[in-house]
């Protein structure tokens, strides 16, 4: 008993720690103490697929997970980028963006993270948590917003994009990504002039963030899913009650589109970008989840041609 107590209360502890921390990122970044990181490792390329001398069919920035700690793809969500590339040799694809850093510094690397991960590996998912609900926080979420909008359109810039050049950027997010990706829409609109189509996998996200400069929002989802269900119950503006909030007003507008991954969870062996996972007509839960991405990112493509062919 005694040891479950203190358990309880060192994990207590840790979480007010990280909601300290998980704030001192943004508030950095307001103040200008320190300069976002736009460098990434020598060898790491900007964007992966279609070669940078021929414009690409879109550029894809991939948010991932809260599993998220460096430049390189996470065990996960690197499953999903490597199907994608494989699918889709025309892509661009960006996976080095740090969703849960305003400076965009990833956890590996800084000596006290590298520690920790050593003797308490759960408080580098805790951070990650911690920052998902700072980006949601009314208080830092247009700071927040403004840091990784900002962030991602540097690293499409340094991958070869061009403001106002007419090319799509998809912003692919799993999980709690998917709060990042609603939140950069603006600042990715002022600064890139882009279309705009965000597919949320498993999205966890409080709503409130304005879609208005998104073409469509594509929700990719699950009845086993969870961990995107508590976040429809825990946060006041997904409910259908308070019609005014970003989610609500881009649900009216049509703006916002469901697709059922069944029988998938979130996590797990299960998840849905389970290698593992069957489907009755022999697919994995990943190449489903893959094919479904390719299929929406290739059907705006299409209709975009179609409405060009048709004007005078």
């Amino acid at each position: 008993m005694n040891g479950l107590l203190l358990w309880i209360v060192g994990l207590g502890l840790a979480l007010i720690v990280e909601a300290l921390l998980a704030r001192y990122e943004v508030l950095a970044y307001s103040v200008g103490w320190r300069t976002p990181v736009t460098q990434l490792p020598k060898g790491l390329p900007y964007a992966r697929g279609a070669a940078p001398d021929r414009p690409p069919a879109a550029y894809l920035v991939f948010l991932d997970g809260i599993g998220k700690r460096h430049f390189h793809d996470s065990r996960d969500g690197g499953q999903l980028v490597k199907a994608l590339l494989a699918g889709a040799p025309e892509l661009r694809v960006l996976g080095q963006v740090q969703p849960y850093s305003p400076l965009a510094a990833p956890l590996s690397g800084r000596p006290v993270w590298n520690w920790l991960r050593r003797r308490a590996g759960l408080l580098l998912f805790l951070h990650n948590v911690m920052q998902t609900f700072v980006a949601a926080d009314r208080r830092y979420r247009p700071l927040y917003n403004r840091a990784v909008g900002g962030q991602i359109a540097t690293q499409l810039r340094l991958a070869g994009y061009q403001p106002g050049s007419g090319i799509p950027v998809v912003l692919l997010s799993y999980s709690g990504g998917a709060q990042v990706a609603t939140g950069a829409v603006d600042e990715l609109s002022k600064q890139l002039r882009c279309p705009l189509m965000l597919i949320l996998l498993g999205g966890f996200h409080n709503g409130a963030n304005d879609l208005t400069q998104a073409e469509h929002v594509h929700q990719l989802t699950s009845a086993n899913d969870r961990i995107e269900r508590v976040g429809t119950w825990i946060f006041p503006q997904r409910w259908r009650l308070f019609r005014r909030t970003g989610w609500n007003r881009a649900l009216r507008a049509g703006r916002i589109t469901v697709h059922r991954l069944d029988p998938a969870t979130h996590v797990g062996p299960r998840s849905y970008i389970s290698p593992t996972a069957m489907l009755p007509d022999g697919r994995s839960h990943l190449d489903r989840t893959a094919e479904t991405v390719l299929e929406l990112i290739r059907a705006r493509h299409g209709a975009a041609a179609a409405t060009d062919d048709s004007l005078p």
